[in-house]
């Protein structure tokens, strides 16, 4: 029964982080703020893994440019296979983030201080690395404060 609990969390979860999004006037602020950092963290990378695995709104040679030596190194196939792993991996982890911000966050975070470390090692790419590791931080922010939320109304729905 223990994981039919956890269910039922996690979806309780999703309806109450949902709710404040349609109804987002009558948040408190600091709320509002945990929300809209929760939708930046879906959006941001299930757009941006979409875009590397389908080339809609960047050109290929772009992403391959932006795949250090070594990174490539280490993963199987070229620069293109690189990218099409790191978008489809970004893409799941932006849905994790929708389903479990408070997890989801921290592997997030995790991620783009990977996808910095990638960065700062390629010629003319320092600037987004400093980026990365700026929204690598926000999303640990983001995921702090949702656990915070999430006990908080844990302890409320008790008995």
């Amino acid at each position: 029964m223990a994981s039919t609990h956890a269910w039922d969390n996690l979806t309780h979860d999703m309806r109450e982080e949902m709710h404040d999004l349609a109804h987002f006037a009558t948040v408190d602020a600091a709320h509002q703020s945990r929300v809209v950092l929760w939708a930046t963290f879906i959006a941001l990378p299930v757009l941006w893994g979409l875009d590397m695995m389908t080339n809609a709104v960047t050109e290929s040679s772009t992403w391959e440019a932006s795949i250090s030596t070594w990174v490539n190194d280490l993963l199987p196939g070229n620069a293109a296979d690189a990218v099409m792993w790191i978008g489809a991996i970004t893409l799941v982890i932006g849905l994790l983030v929708a389903a479990l911000p408070q997890v989801g966050g921290d592997v997030l975070g995790v991620w783009f201080a990977l996808l910095a470390v990638n960065l700062f090692s390629v010629d003319q790419m320092a600037h987004f690395a400093l980026g990365m590791v700026a929204l690598a931080i926000c999303c640990f922010a983001m995921a702090r404060m949702m656990q915070a939320d999430h006990a908080r109304e844990t302890r409320t729905r008790l008995p």
